[in-house]
């Protein structure tokens, strides 16, 4: 597999991938390209589409109203999904933004806004949550775009998630739980389809807890003996799981 070419530029473009094929830029790309990046006809970068791999692709036109792309040679096939979730309950705009952006760098294949009773924000702009999450990709060279969920009350996450995905688990960041270690309860299981739940600032509901406890599909896991705030557990907590469970490591064979 090519190497990630760290100082070239690299473009999200939502037209299929092949050789040969000519892509017409959007308005705001040209301007990217040629008035910030200051690429001029004939430049070479990189473009992904989140279905088709990571290929090349030559300025075959550039000024400052038009933009043609002509697309060459794969260099990075595309890669799955990851069978992630990140849940989470919204944040303020600029944390909101930030979480996002990491989640997408930490590998996630799902982004799902989960309304719940202590949260402080309950309206989401999901075209603002896809721009960030299309600009951590540019920038780090992820290639399967993260899915975005419409925002959804716990309540109907926690309904559909057994149904969806039977041999699933939910992760559930839980500040109250009997243990400060959370490696010893991830790394007990085995790889499986994931969703990973970190609640409001304000903490879950007795209820909220409750219903998540007794739910056979739910891991409750601690992180560590500090309170984070929400955007530092994302991090935290995404960390954990892909060192024990997730790319980060070698999978473990299936039990027989």
């Amino acid at each position: 597999m090519a190497r990630y070419r760290f100082r070239q530029v690299r473009l999200y473009v939502d037209a299929a991938l092949s050789n040969g094929a000519q892509i017409a830029l959007e308005r705001e790309q040209v301007h990217y390209l040629v008035s910030v990046m200051r690429l001029a006809q004939g430049a070479e970068i990189l473009v992904f589409n989140g279905r088709d791999g990571e290929w090349t692709a030559l300025l075959a036109e550039a000024t400052k109203k038009r933009g043609l792309l002509t697309v060459e040679r794969c260099l990075r096939p595309q890669t799955p999904a990851p069978r992630l979730d990140y849940c989470f309950a919204p944040l303020k705009q600029a944390r909101l933004d930030y979480m996002v952006q990491k989640a997408t760098e930490m590998g996630v294949g799902c982004l799902r806004p989960v309304l719940t009773q202590h949260g402080q924000v309950s309206r989401i702009n999901t075209d603002r949550m896809r721009a960030n999450v299309i600009e951590a990709c540019e920038q780090c060279g992820v290639l399967s775009v993260p899915e975005i969920k419409p925002p959804e009350p716990l309540a109907a996450f926690l309904d559909s998630w057994p149904a969806d995905n039977p041999d699933g688990l939910i992760l559930f960041c839980d500040e109250a739980a009997p243990t400060d270690d959370p490696l010893t309860i991830l790394s007990a299981l085995e790889p499986c389809p994931l969703a990973l739940l970190i609640g409001p600032e304000g903490g879950f509901s007795v209820d909220e807890r409750d219903r998540l406890l007794a739910m056979p599909s739910v891991r409750a896991i601690p992180l560590g003996p500090r309170i984070l705030r929400a955007d530092t557990a994302a991090v935290a907590a995404l960390a954990l799981v892909q060192a024990t469970l997730g790319d980060w490591q070698a999978q473990k064979p299936k039990a027989p």
